[in-house]
């Protein structure tokens, strides 16, 4: 067995937990959107171990539990010490007593079970529970609030107080939340006791939106950040964007895309690709520790730790500042005031 190549590692502040600039994201190999064979999960998994991988994020929800199984099953073969598991809390699974035999949210599997939401205590720990008899791992490293957007109240009272006390025992080593949006999380940051939050889709070369929010927030706390959805859904994935391609969810915008292009352009000029910089952005600032990407097969492992591995100029950034087409920056790594 092969105990990979090294990845350099950033340390999530206040707490032992390292993760490898780069993170599997295993939403896919619940079989978002479609099939994924178990073979091809599984191959996912060993190609980013080989490849010095060390962070694994998962969650209940992604596919009503086939990424947690399919992940734990996988991570079985490695040695417990070498590796970071983060999942989630806030949907509990229970049984479906109406199934119509395929997931209504996006995943391809059968509706046997349906989500419900719960932040509370209990809630938290049984949804813990439950990813530990699905994963058979032994502990969870990092645990999220996963999407709490309308429930502020119940996972700031309830749930992350619980995680804090799991923490405080040593159960967990770290407690944050994860979230599409910004300005949560920046509260989240400033008014509770999460050591990391997971940020989706808003510190992109398309969207620096969290300059304003979470990462001043995470700075003056001395707190960190974990990036996803830094290919905005797809725009920013290939050397050279094109008409019908989306961002955040939906068909990009004709203006998102020329804004695209032009980026594509100067990363030319500078002798990279717009993905690898995509990637390498993020990690440009202080508070972010890491870049978690959706990679469902051998494949998308080996292309996206060879984009990260990708020499990125840091001239590249002044370059696309000069341009206006990312946000400028202070000298403490923040925005600058308009």
């Amino acid at each position: 067995m092969t105990t990979g190549n090294p990845m350099r590692r950033r340390t999530i502040n206040g707490t032992s937990l390292s993760l490898t600039e780069l993170g599997f994201g295993a939403s896919v190999i619940g079989n978002l959107y479609r099939v994924t064979p178990d073979d091809d999960a599984a191959a996912a998994i060993v190609a980013a171990w080989d490849r010095g991988i060390r962070y694994f994020d998962t969650a209940p929800h992604y596919g009503l539990g086939l990424s947690e199984r399919r992940l734990g099953a996988t991570l079985a073969d490695y040695p417990r010490q070498e590796y970071v598991v983060s999942s989630k809390v806030g949907r509990i699974l229970v049984p479906n007593e109406h199934p119509t035999g395929a997931d209504p949210e996006g995943f391809a599997v059968p509706d046997d079970l349906r989500r419900t939401w719960d932040f509370s205590r209990d809630g938290v720990l049984r949804s813990i529970e439950a990813t530990l008899r699905r994963t058979g791992l032994d502990r969870l490293d990092i645990v999220y609030v996963h999407d709490p957007d309308d429930h502020w109240q119940q996972a700031a009272e309830q749930a992350l107080p619980a995680l804090a006390d799991l923490r405080d025992q040593k159960v967990v080593g770290a407690i944050g939340a994860g979230m599409n949006q910004s300005e949560m999380l920046a509260r989240f940051l400033r008014e509770t006791a999460v050591d990391v939050v997971m940020l989706a889709g808003r510190y992109t070369l398309l969207d620096q939106s969290a300059l304003h929010s979470v990462l001043p927030a995470a700075t003056e706390r001395g707190k960190c950040v974990v990036a996803a959805g830094v290919f905005n859904s797809g725009l920013l994935s290939r050397d050279r964007p094109a008409a019908g391609m989306k961002y955040d969810y939906e068909r990009a915008p004709g203006e998102l895309v020329e804004r695209a292009r032009r980026i594509a352009e100067i990363c030319e000029d500078h002798g990279t690709t717009l993905p690898a910089a995509a990637i390498a952005f993020p990690l440009t600032h202080p508070a972010i520790v890491n870049v978690t990407l959706g990679m469902r097969s051998a494949q998308q492992v080996d292309r996206n730790t060879q984009l990260h591995g990708a020499q990125v100029p840091a001239a590249l950034w002044d370059d696309l500042r000069a341009h206006d087409l990312i946000s400028p920056l202070s000298p403490s790594g923040d925005a600058s005031p308009a």
